[in-house]
């Protein structure tokens, strides 16, 4: 049941948004990059991994932004999870640029941010919840002439609430893409 909301929801927000129209990326500065400069606003699309769903990126600034995931956590049931909801929201700061060819940047991006886990427990059917700090370290190709981006991003979560059966700590590994509206 789960896993048919977060796809409705995620087409939903993806039909919505293409209609809006079309858009560029801003062209960046041809000078020998060092530290990050987004030329894209809003970007919504897909991750792949734990958790798999939707992606989302509000940058701030030029090198801060607000990041979203909103999908299903669990589904390879390596780890008890039962195709749990998961949601996170992380503040992230991209400090250089690893590599700076003329379609793309290539920055180094870190953050902390918040997950909230809710799954179905093992036993009694009971639903259990976890809140927890996330901390993500990734890499992405941001690309200069197309508004999309590519990521791939660890996380570490340390559950502040949790059930007793679970554990405290998790990683996340995920690999995205994000379509950017303007």
């Amino acid at each position: 049941m789960r896993t048919k909301l977060v796809l409705v929801v995620a087409t939903a927000l993806m039909l919505l948004f293409s209609q809006i129209g079309t858009t560029e990326a801003r062209p960046r500065p041809k000078r020998n990059a060092k530290s990050f400069e987004a030329n894209k606003e809003f970007g919504l699309g897909f991750m792949l991994g734990v958790p798999a769903g939707l992606s989302g990126k509000y940058y701030l600034s030029e090198d801060t932004a607000l990041d979203f995931g909103l999908g299903i956590y669990g589904l390879s049931n390596r780890n008890n999870y039962d195709n749990a909801l998961h949601f996170h929201i992380d503040h992230l700061w991209h400090p250089v640029v690893l590599t700076a060819p003329d379609a793309f940047w290539m920055p180094l991006y870190f953050g902390v941010g918040a997950r909230l886990l809710d799954h179905r427990g093992d036993r009694d059917f009971v639903d259990d919840l976890h809140l927890g700090v996330r901390a993500p370290l990734g890499i992405m190709i941001d690309f200069n002439n197309v508004p999309l981006d590519i990521f791939l991003e660890i996380a570490l979560v340390v559950d502040i609430l949790h059930d007793e059966n679970h554990g405290y700590s998790d990683l996340n590994l995920a690999l995205g893409l994000r379509y950017y509206f303007n």
